[in-house]
């Protein structure tokens, strides 16, 4: 099915001159949903179907008729990762079996804050299950509930992950927008790889309440989009100060409702962009797309700093997994815990169980290593982990990205987001093999970070990064939508079998 890569301001235009209304947008995307991800190329990138999407969407047309406009997403279709409550007739299970039937009894509030936008909720999103947390040799995009969802642009290739789905959906035309989640990559990973934007926030800029957790630490909610001024819109629609996530306190001052403001075709005149070459990697192909980047940022008035190294990048590997280790027990035994009592999991202990009872259905491709790991750590007032934090902070930020700020005076530091989707291997699992760095530094230091599509290999997407320290939003915003309006390096995937390997 046929159907136009609207962008916000598009149906905006459309809804306003009678041309389209919001239910029949909705329904549009519903039968391009049906057309191709369950039939056709199989994308598999949609978990659940939100069935009262139509009549919600109606009742945002009545109340456009009446003369009462919500906003930029009033009537706008969004999909949402599945490890995201909704109270509705959809489940929220991380992919999970031992999650399957799990009907939140309240909305997230990011979810409550594109309701109060207009958005129209159109179904949720398959993803790596538990956000990619589970067993080691995990394979990117499969959960036990969802299955397997592909790359649009090769469906022999991985959509990366964990937000796997909402990357795959998006670049496939499955909807406007969709929310993802990163704990460290989860965003900006499938965001690049499947060929469009993803922007990973400054942690407390949006709040975590409702929200399936890994680590209070690094995890956050993202706008994933086609384009840079989507993203800003959706960015700016979940913002807000939440009562029940403190770290959102500081978004009062820091935080913005409205990114569109930001948006400016100027945006990398004057700029001081740093270049983190130890972090960018040897592969020659996407060097050379990262150069082509760079010369045209320099064509666009960026001052380019080259090298502008970011110290440490590679040193906290090891505490960093020692922290989630911590947080995940912590934090997901206080989701399980809450739920309904007719749930079949109130802990991860029983979560572990009921994958030993069911291994042939959760465990077929790999296991829950992370899990048991996770299991043997103690409290979060344990010296290990308190430790284990304070060295992440120091070397992501002050010693990190604060030190690369600080010393070059930049506006922002770019590096490949990564390199071309890998082949999906089922016995093996993720076969990443990119000796590039972008997405820890700016997930452990709790700092802003966005990709923009930057090019192609063998016909595969490649994104190009921009992060900086926290709350510069705004800056990124400019700086990457100056870079995509100017370049527009997108393409629409052909839904190949597999990658033209072809010279």
């Amino acid at each position: 099915m046929i159907l136009p890569e609207w962008t916000i301001a598009d149906l905006k235009q459309k809804f306003e001159s009678d041309e389209l209304t919001a239910r029949q947008v909705a329904d549009l995307y519903l039968s391009r949903i049906e057309a191709i991800d369950k039939n056709g190329p199989h994308i598999n990138s949609i978990i659940e179907l939100n069935p009262a999407a139509l009549e919600i969407a109606s009742a945002l047309d009545a109340e456009r008729k009446k003369g009462k406009v919500r906003g930029a997403l009033h009537g706008i279709p969004v999909l949402l990762k599945d490890n995201i409550d909704t109270h509705d007739k959809m489940q929220t299970t991380a992919g999970s079996l031992a999650l399957e039937g799990n009907y939140a009894a309240r909305d997230a509030f990011i979810v409550k804050q594109l309701r109060k936008a207009g958005a129209v909720i159109l179904g949720k999103t398959n993803l790596s299950e538990w956000a990619n947390f589970r067993g080691k040799r995990s394979v990117s995009g499969w959960s036990s509930r969802g299955g397997l969802t592909r790359n649009p642009y090769a469906l022999d290739r991985s959509a990366c992950g964990s937000s796997s789905g909402s990357g795959a959906a998006i670049a496939a035309n499955l909807s406007v927008g969709a929310v993802g989640t990163e704990t460290d990559g989860s965003i900006i990973c499938p965001a690049q790889t499947n060929g469009i934007v993803g922007i990973k926030p400054t942690l407390g800029l949006l709040s975590r309440s409702g929200i399936i957790p890994v680590a209070h630490s690094q995890d956050t909610p993202g706008p994933m989009t086609r384009t840079v001024a989507d993203a800003a819109i959706l960015l700016g629609a979940m913002t807000g100060v939440d009562a029940g996530d403190s770290a959102t306190r500081p978004s009062k001052k820091r935080g913005l409702s409205n990114y569109a403001k930001c948006l400016d075709l100027d945006g990398l005149k004057g700029a001081r962009i740093g270049v983190a070459r130890n972090m960018a990697g040897t592969n020659p192909r996407v060097t050379k797309i990262f150069e082509t980047c760079l010369d045209a940022m320099k064509h666009l008035g960026a001052v380019i700093v080259d090298p502008a190294d970011v110290k440490h990048f590679d040193k906290f590997g090891d505490s960093e997994m020692e922290v989630l280790h911590y947080e995940f027990k912590a934090d997901l035994n206080a989701y399980l815990k809450a739920l309904d009592e007719g749930a079949r999991v109130h802990s991860m202990e029983d979560v572990i169980k009921f994958n030993e009872e069911n291994d042939g259905q959760t465990m077929p491709y790999f296991g829950q290593e992370r899990m048991t790991s996770a299991l043997e750590r103690g409290s979060l007032k344990s010296r290990k982990y308190t430790s284990a934090l304070a060295k992440n902070l120091r070397l992501a930020r002050k010693q990190g990205i604060d030190a690369t700020m600080k010393k070059y005076k930049l506006d922002a530091i770019v590096v490949p987001s990564g390199g071309p989707a890998w082949v999906i291997d089922l016995a093996n699992g993720d076969a990443i093999n990119w000796d590039m760095e972008s997405t820890s530094p700016a997930a452990v230091a709790g700092y802003p970070h966005i990709t923009v599509p930057a090019g192609y290999v063998f016909g595969l997407p490649v994104g190009i990064s921009f992060f900086s320290i926290a709350w510069q939003e705004p800056t990124l915003i400019r700086l990457a939508y100056a870079f995509e309006q100017a370049t527009q390096f997108r393409r629409q995937p052909r839904f190949l079998p597999t990658a033209n390997l072809n010279p």
